[in-house]
């Protein structure tokens, strides 16, 4: 008997041709899978569609959008162990690029038809459900200009373009942090609080790692003197992210915890797996193994082996 499930498709999401989209979803996955298509709208968010369908008993739901698309979707898949299968249609596609899916539709299919899943953590703020990360300050700020047309035009490169611009008018805010064990205060530009996060959230960066499966939140802390330190602590992360080391520079900060309150002075603008989320304070708290993902499956490695090269070498097979 085939798998039920509710594809959530965002017709606005991404530079291509939507109906042309959905054609080759449906193409793929309707021989497999018994396919319910719900579309969103203004007034029909992804959420609601997911909620709909778990309560109907779909055996997986799959969305198919941008991040935001996909963040809304969870929300309703968080904490029910239904498996949730990701098509990323989007800017940045940071969801399916932290969890090593592919973004192209064809690829993207071919993982929700293997069937392999992966159990990750999930998290909350504000009572709101997160699954990549919480920018507080200059990645808000950098978020709420990269604007549809730029990103239609540009693609990843508003992102890194609105935060150029961000830099031209850094403000450093008073910021105390509240985990389980500590208080913390200090001055800073920007703080990142992430569950998941690709190596283009430069600003998530600072420990040089995100384990998605921990039970713990990794907090980058930037809080760069000037203008040049801000460009160059961005560098620096962006760095880290490349090669999995953590920050070294003292204008960079990271720990991690189960729950973090934060709140500023001033207010900041807090964004949410890319979507603006008022402003501080706001409590985050980890949601260990709160989502269950389908992700490639991962061939098994060959151990890396070298003997050519050795004196008076003679290597005979067995049997």
């Amino acid at each position: 008997m085939k798998r039920s499930a509710c594809l959530i498709f965002n017709p606005v999401a991404g530079q291509g041709d939507s109906e042309q989209d959905l054609a080759m979803i449906r193409a793929i996955l309707e021989p497999e899978i018994d396919l319910d298509v719900q579309i969103t709208t203004e007034d029909t968010c992804a959420d609601d569609l997911a909620r709909q369908a778990i309560d109907r008993g779909v055996d997986l739901v799959i969305a198919s959008g941008g991040d935001g698309t996909l963040s809304e979707a969870v929300t309703a898949v968080v904490g029910t162990e239904v498996p949730f299968g990701i098509i990323s249609r989007g800017t940045a596609n940071a969801f399916a690029h932290a969890l090593g899916i592919p973004d192209t539709i064809d690829a993207a299919c071919k993982v929700i038809l293997q069937g392999v899943t992966r159990t990750v953590d999930a998290a909350y703020c504000n009572g709101h459900p997160m699954v990549l990360l919480a920018g507080i300050g200059f990645e808000a700020d950098a978020v709420e200009r990269a604007d549809r047309e730029t990103k239609n035009r540009f693609g990843i490169l508003a992102y890194i373009l609105a935060g150029v611009q961000e830099l031209r008018t850094m403000e450093n805010f008073d910021v105390e942090i509240e985990t389980e064990d500590k208080i913390i205060k200090a001055t800073v530009a920007a703080v990142t609080v992430a569950n998941a996060a690709p190596s283009t959230s430069v600003l998530a960066q600072g420990p040089g790692g995100i384990i998605l499966d921990d039970g713990l939140l990794d907090m980058t802390i930037v809080a760069p003197a000037n203008k040049a330190g801000a460009i160059a602590a961005a560098i620096h992360l962006f760095q880290t992210a490349s090669t999995g080391n953590a920050a070294k520079r003292n204008d960079i900060g990271y720990l991690r915890a189960k729950q973090f309150k934060i709140k500023t002075d001033p207010p900041q603008k807090v964004v949410v797996d890319g979507e603006l989320l008022g402003t501080t304070p706001v409590e985050i708290h980890c949601i260990p193994a709160g989502l269950t993902v389908f992700v490639p499956s991962v061939a098994e490695e060959k151990l890396p082996e070298k003997l050519e090269g050795l004196p008076n070498l003679i290597v005979e097979e067995k049997g």
